[in-house]
């Protein structure tokens, strides 16, 4: 009977912090706000990453940084969702019925990213506007109003949907020459919205008809291209472009491209001279783009990135009490599963030595391939994996001239050698866990809608 209380107990509870208003009585209320966003970091990513980076040698699985810092986890739907309404039909039913309709609509990054940024559901392929195409206000931009400094920084191109849903408002994501305009142009008392933004897009931002790169530098914002240049500047204001669209994965980029931890640690050195505080946005952008290409070592590759990065951050708050530091996903990318069915097999069992074995990823092997016109050659140079005579010969007579089709015969062949499995080359709308660090930790334990994580930080900075 007791037990039976005491699980009754646990459930009530659980349903209560589903609902729960933010709270912000709180004796010590954070000054700086760090929120981290792995792109399509579902929570199979978390456990084969843990398994990726496992020290053979022990007995004992080690943890990774995101097993210590776990309380939660968040429904990722967008407007169509948990009973929200969204026309004359199902407002209809609901009345009718009593039953609230719901779409099936899994979410894209644009429409996550604005409930993040916005605390309000929005459509997909929309950054940070309303049906009626009105610009709703975002935390970074709160952040600025009241003083405090505010920063972005990615893997992708910064005009990308993630971090564009904070800093700018449209209503399609793709529109990046009008979308990488509003960085400059959403200003606030007559300076851009942001301190601090590392990334990529030379593309948009460096166009014919503008360079929006020249414009940050003619109101002193340093700009910088590569890691020496970011490492050694000296302006508290910095516009940092790495690429021209995105920047490569991890284990492919030259001493010359920064990391996301090395872009972490800039960052938060030049916030954090503001006496008021600040907020920063950092993604680990391409863990979503490996997932699309249901590339197993590519996301492995990125997750370290993202887990660098997120230390880097921690060691930062570790020092002082006034530092909030939030990790989530915006959804899951790919429907990854540890584990699969291979030639009709299922195993249980996931190779993680086989991803280990890898020093580039199928990108840099494939554009590498193009080059040499030799595939197996450039896949032998990239890994030590054993491959069978059938899998050699493929590789040995593959044609060189299309990246994406390498790409995807190497990717084939880890995932069946690995036993990883992928449903699909979109998105997945699970839940995704929830990560904190920091004074009000404790608000955060529960289970959230997404747009619960705005009205937190909204809430924490009045």
């Amino acid at each position: 009977m007791f037990l039976k209380k005491v699980l009754l107990l646990s459930l009530v509870s659980l349903t209560a912090c589903q609902y729960q208003a933010p709270k912000s009585d709180v004796e010590i209320k954070p000054k700086n706000i760090i929120l981290f966003v792995g792109d399509g970091m579902g929570p199979a990513y978390i456990k084969a990453y843990r398994m990726f980076r496992d020290d053979l040698k022990t007995v004992e699985v080690e943890q990774t940084v995101f097993d210590q810092m776990l309380v939660g986890a968040i429904r990722t739907d967008p407007i169509g969702h948990s009973g929200v309404i969204t026309d004359s039909s199902a407002s209809a039913q609901a009345i009718a019925t009593g039953n609230k309709a719901y779409n099936g609509t899994v979410t894209d990054s644009a429409a996550s990213a604005t409930a993040y940024a916005t605390g309000k559901k929005t459509t997909n392929g929309t950054l940070s506007v309303s049906g009626s195409q009105r610009p709703i206000p975002t935390v970074l931009e709160r952040a600025k109003e009241l003083g405090k400094s505010t920063g972005i920084v990615v893997t992708s191109q910064l005009y990308h949907a993630t971090p564009a849903a904070f800093i700018t408002h449209h209503s399609h994501r793709e529109d990046y020459a009008i979308i990488a305009d509003q960085f400059f142009d959403n200003q606030f008392e007559g300076l851009p919205y942001a301190d601090v933004m590392l990334g990529g897009g030379n593309k948009y931002f460096e166009r014919e008809d503008r360079n929006i790169s020249d414009e940050f530098a003619s109101i002193n914002y340093q700009v910088v291209k590569n890691r020496d240049e970011l490492v050694s500047s000296t302006g508290e204001r910095l516009f940092g472009l790495f690429a021209n669209s995105g920047l490569k994965r991890m284990m492919d980029r030259s001493d010359s491209t920064p990391s996301l931890a090395e872009m972490t640690e800039v960052a938060i050195q030049k916030l954090s001279n503001n006496e008021q505080g600040f907020f920063l946005l950092v993604e680990g952008s391409q863990i979503d783009w490996a997932g699309h290409r249901n590339d197993i070592v590519g996301a492995m590759s990125e997750m370290q990135d993202f887990e660098s990065a997120i230390s880097t951050a921690l060691a930062f708050a570790k020092q002082r009490d006034d530092t909030q530091i939030i990790v989530t996903a915006d959804h899951s990318t790919g429907g990854l599963s540890v584990g699969a069915e291979v030639n009709g097999e299922s195993h249980y069992h996931w190779n993680s030595e086989v991803v280990r074995s890898f020093r580039l990823t199928p990108n840099e092997i494939a554009l590498r391939a193009k080059r040499s016109g030799n595939l197996l050659a450039e896949f032998v140079n990239a890994s030590t994996m054993t491959l069978s005579d059938a899998d050699t010969e493929i590789l040995r007579t593959s044609p060189t001239k299309n990246i994406d089709t390498m790409i995807k015969l190497m990717v084939e062949i880890v995932n069946r050698y690995s036993y990883t499995g992928w449903t699909t080359e979109g998105h997945t709308g699970v839940d995704v866990y929830l990560y904190a660090f920091g004074p009000v930790s404790q608000q955060l334990v529960g289970h959230w809608d997404n747009t619960a994580i705005a009205d937190f930080i909204f809430s924490w900075l009045e």
